[in-house]
């Protein structure tokens, strides 16, 4: 398992484009993907779980890749992220 905290910078958080944006993203690797935030866990291959967050700009949250390409499947959802989820 591995983990990495990252603040969300994107302007309008994780509204339904960037959250779904996020999924596919996460989709592209085997390995479990999750976040936590607040004291809760998400599945990053879920729009639904991912909105329901409810991740504003500026949030901070955990993410967190366990499997067997997480080291892989981190630092590209990292990257990701950083890049502006797409947007």
């Amino acid at each position: 398992m591995v983990s990495q905290a990252i603040k969300i910078m994107n302007p309008t958080g994780l509204h339904l484009r960037p959250a779904g944006n996020l999924c596919k993203e996460a989709m592209k690797f085997r390995c479990k993907v999750t976040f936590e935030y607040s004291g809760n866990i998400a599945n990053a291959k879920s729009v639904l779980s991912v909105l329901g967050a409810c991740i504003k700009s500026g949030d901070e949250i955990t993410l967190v890749c366990e499997g067997e390409d997480e080291s892989e499947a981190l630092a590209a959802l990292i990257a990701f992220i950083e890049g502006g989820l797409g947007e």
